[in-house]
């Protein structure tokens, strides 16, 4: 069954004016009718806008996925594949938070009460959470889907003890940073001690193929780009974003 814009509009929940731009930049691109010259969407470009919605809501760009589809033997599988993957991981840490919840709400209306590991594991799910609704996407978009995904693994199965380390390797690249921006010398011991506890710290939850040199120094140069980053780095002293930047520069350098 053909479908006009608007009938296809109302089918898929797009505007008609979404429709018509992807036909503009040639993304999808309907026939049309001999007799009055509506646009018309016959199964095949259904099926093609089926295409272009899960890929839009992979975070792929219009340009990329025009790109792919119209990519010579490409196979729609592997990608599919993958964004199940992305999907199931998502889903299994919602049921995660939901339980959670459910678990502190009965605690604060005077039920169940929660024992330390459940406390516990409930810290690191809202980590986790918080961390994925305000980093993940541009984090997927620069890592890739496997290697954010597997970094939330390891933070999740980190013990108490190992949670505790990185508190303190938090700490400690902190304070050796403070120092370095008293001394004021980006290339200084206490500047290099900052970056390699900084690592450290990332190490315990990044993985080891996300962790390369390249990745810790644009990590930190978003620092100095990205406000939310900057106002963190405001607290320990005024400048200290752009400081660490020329710091974690220094500290390759010279390995």
């Amino acid at each position: 069954m053909p479908y006009t814009v608007k009938q296809l509009a109302a089918l898929t929940g797009l505007t008609p004016r979404t429709l018509r731009y992807y036909d503009a930049i040639g993304l999808l691109q309907p026939s049309r009718s001999r007799e009055n010259g509506y646009r018309l969407y016959g199964s095949g470009e259904v099926d093609r806008l089926q295409q272009i919605l899960l890929y839009r809501e992979m975070g792929l760009p219009l340009e990329a996925i025009g790109g792919l589809l119209d990519a010579p033997g490409f196979d729609r599988a592997p990608v599919l594949r993958e964004h199940l993957r992305q999907l199931q991981n998502q889903r299994q840490r919602v049921e995660m938070l939901i339980r959670t919840v459910s678990r502190t709400l009965s605690m604060l209306e005077g039920g169940s009460s929660m024992n330390d590991y459940e406390k516990f594991e409930s810290m690191k799910q809202r980590v986790i959470a918080e961390n994925e609704a305000a980093y993940g996407q541009e984090a997927r978009k620069r890592h890739g889907g496997g290697a954010v995904d597997g970094s939330s693994r390891k933070l999740s199965g980190m013990t108490e003890q190992e949670w505790g380390q990185m508190q303190e390797e938090e700490k400690g690249y902190q304070a050796a940073l403070l120092r370095a921006m008293q001394a004021g010398d980006p290339a200084g011991e206490d500047a290099q001690e900052a970056c390699r506890l900084h690592r450290a710290w990332l190490s315990r939850c990044w993985t080891p193929e996300l962790l390369t040199d390249e990745a810790h120094i644009q990590l930190v140069e978003m620092y100095g780009q990205d406000e939310r980053f900057t106002a963190f780095y405001e607290k320990i002293a005024p400048g200290c974003a752009v400081f660490f930047t020329q710091a974690v520069r220094a500290f390759y350098r010279r390995k």
